[in-house]
């Protein structure tokens, strides 16, 4: 296999799998900027894929060629509105913001797999019929050594979550609503005496994190599995939390942590075409993302300076 081939081959893997957890970083960056704890990714994964999966077997006669798009459009709502639950709780209620976390990642899997039974007698629901295609860029794929590179063979959805990673970054660092959102992360006091609504701020960032776990974890599921079953979804959440802690809480920083991750679980698939990896045993090429997940989190490779009010109930008027 030529060289370019490999690197094609190697770097096309990486970024299907980064894809949905760059999605769903960014996601959690909105959060967390917010100061609310979003361990919940994970199910909101898991509600966006099978949501994903359910409109696109549903409604494939009804938007034709549009399927994958709207598909991925009702995963957004609908994992929007489920975030909600961890709002309500975490912000109004000012529940324990892991705990309640851990609650919706339990509650979007027991969801998902008791309606996937009632709807289609099985495990698993049926496979799509209209998933996302892989697909060359005109002209920029004739390039030589990039268009083999970048523009061939790709999803769009990849060429969408790296300008999304951009878009998040100017909104957060660039506009008004961004100053405000971090504000609240860093001290909900001041800026609730400046005039600024911390509970609206924070319940904007968790739904928009809903909103975009909500689409990572659809296009994984458009575009990887084809279906939705208790295994569609296992880790990819956690890793894109930890993809937002090791990104520093920024948003290219997360898309940075997202790609290599990304690359650590497409290593048991392109693991036979590398020469030093060809003889390790398969099971620590799928344990790989998650060694490499902890890693990083024990500071190997730099300590992360979390928004000092992550995690803090805010109490108006407390002063």
């Amino acid at each position: 296999m030529e060289i370019v081939e490999l690197i094609s081959r190697i770097l096309g893997a990486s970024v299907v799998f980064a894809t949905p957890l760059i999605f769903t970083a960014l996601g959690g960056v909105f959060s967390e900027r917010s100061g609310v704890i979003n361990i919940g990714l994970e199910g909101l994964m898991i509600m966006g894929a099978f949501v994903a999966i359910v409109s696109n077997l549903a409604f494939h006669h009804v938007f034709g060629a549009a399927t994958p798009v709207m598909s991925l459009i009702i995963a957004m709502v609908v994992s929007a509105l489920f975030a909600l639950f961890h709002a309500v709780a975490s912000i109004t209620f000012r529940a324990d913001q892991v705990v309640s976390g851990v609650a919706i990642n339990f509650l979007a899997l027991g969801i998902g797999l008791f309606l996937t039974k009632q709807w289609y007698d099985k495990g698993q629901t049926d496979f799509i019929e209209s998933p996302i295609y892989s697909s060359h860029v005109p002209l920029l794929n004739k390039i030589p050594i990039i268009g083999d590179l970048f523009f061939s063979g790709w999803y769009w959805t990849s060429y969408l979550a790296v300008v999304t990673a951009f878009v998040v970054w100017f909104v957060i660092y660039k506009t008004p609503f961004g100053l405000r959102l971090r504000s609240v992360g860093e001290h909900p006091m001041a800026a609730d005496t400046n005039g600024i609504n911390v509970y609206k701020m924070r319940y904007i960032g968790v739904m928009l994190s809903g909103a975009l776990g909500g689409l990572g974890g659809a296009v994984y599921a458009l575009t990887v599995t084809h279906n939705f079953s208790h295994g569609t979804i296992v880790g990819q959440g956690f890793i894109s939390l930890a993809a937002v802690i090791f990104g520093k809480w920024h948003p290219l920083g997360a898309l940075g942590a997202a790609i290599f991750f990304g690359f650590a679980q497409s290593l048991s698939i392109v693991s036979s075409d590398i020469v030093l990896l060809k003889n390790v045993p398969s099971v620590f090429m799928l344990i790989a993302p998650y060694v490499l997940t902890i890693l990083a989190l024990a500071g190997f490779i730099g300590k992360a300076e979390a928004p000092k009010s992550l995690g803090e109930a805010y109490v108006k008027g407390n002063r």
